[in-house]
């Protein structure tokens, strides 16, 4: 099978590692002269260093031949969108140029501004007719491309377009698992990034294991609140891009939104910590739309809003604890 992936961060990269070893895979990145050292020295020095990228996987900055590797053969293709939310509508749009065969992205998170997710944006820009869906789940870049074991979802509505990721994807160290509830899976995959900042400053402020484990629990049930209210279904949250993704984003020390939370805890500014990370925390910039559509829908999410207050309203950390825990009492329910 063809396959292109367009956008060379750590997470593109890391899933072109295991994939151009039994397809013929071209990884394309907008750095030329990034571009040019990875594919001189077989490593991708600026977001994935230390991982060796296989003789046949072609690294190319030119976006029209990435592109025409996949439009070349319709029947035979996957193209794979690692680009941030942020960037998302921009790549889309360099896409109208292209008889796209198909487009499936990484990315998880709300864009700012218009407060849509992923395959909203995509339908915006390229319509409904392209088939299109979300690779989600827990995977941390650096176990993918060390080739631990991964588990992922394809959620979209074209069953085709999933059967085929499946094909691609499926096998060795990597299972696939496919899902027709893609605004389930993707609100799984944008709001557990905001809750990783909430245990992180939970983790740093040493609450212990028990808020922790209070934070995932009650940080689930806003993950599935909200979900349902635009149409997703509650046992894709029990699955891979909900409880799965969430307990990996708020446990790993590879979780950069963590590491957001960890900053906050030791009073560092949001910039300087964004800063070091060197990376995209989609949580940051998915805190504020996540809040503002919570109220637009009248949805209660306490922790989204104290991680959102601190990160925008200059709010402190130990209130944003302190809002949390004098909350009052209530039943147990989602």
């Amino acid at each position: 099978m063809k396959i292109t992936i367009l956008g060379a961060g750590a997470w593109g990269t890391a899933l072109a590692i295991p994939l151009a070893r039994k397809h013929e895979v071209v990884l394309w990145g907008r750095n030329a002269q990034a571009m040019e050292q990875a594919a001189r020295l077989r490593e991708n020095a600026l977001y994935l260093p230390g991982f060796p990228l296989p003789d046949e996987l072609a690294v190319t900055a030119d976006f029209g031949a990435a592109v025409r590797h996949v439009c070349d053969a319709p029947d035979d293709s996957l193209l794979i969108a690692a680009s941030s939310v942020a960037g998302l509508r921009e790549l889309a749009g360099q896409l109208r140029a292209y008889p796209i065969p198909n487009l499936v992205w990484l990315c998880k998170g709300l864009e700012e501004g218009s407060r849509l997710l992923p395959h909203q944006v995509v339908q915006e820009v390229l319509g409904a007719d392209v088939p299109a869906g979300a690779l989600s789940g827990p995977s941390f870049a650096q176990e993918v491309a060390r080739g631990l074991p991964c588990a992922l979802t394809i959620a979209g509505a074209d069953a085709t377009l999933c059967a085929r990721v499946v094909q691609a994807v499926h096998g060795n160290n990597i299972r696939i698992y496919s899902s027709d509830d893609l605004i389930g899976v993707e609100i799984g995959g944008a709001v557990k990034n905001i809750l990783a900042i909430a245990t992180g400053v939970a983790d740093g402020l040493q609450l212990g294991l028990n808020a922790r484990a209070a934070l995932i629990t009650r940080g689930l049930a806003e993950i599935t609140r909200l979900g349902v209210a635009l149409g997703g279904r509650p046992e894709t949250f029990m699955g891979l891009s909900g409880v799965g993704d969430l307990i990996l984003t708020c446990t790993g020390d590879l979780s950069r939104n963590r590491r957001v939370g960890l900053g906050l805890a030791q009073d560092k500014k949001l910039e300087d910590i964004v800063a070091e990370l060197g990376h995209v925390a989609e949580g940051v910039r998915c805190a504020k739309a996540v809040r503002e559509l919570a109220r637009e829908q009248a949805i209660d999410m306490p922790i989204t809003d104290a991680v959102a207050a601190a990160l925008f309203d200059g709010v402190s950390v130990k209130e944003m604890v302190s809002r949390l825990l004098s909350r009052d009492a209530r039943e147990e329910t989602i």
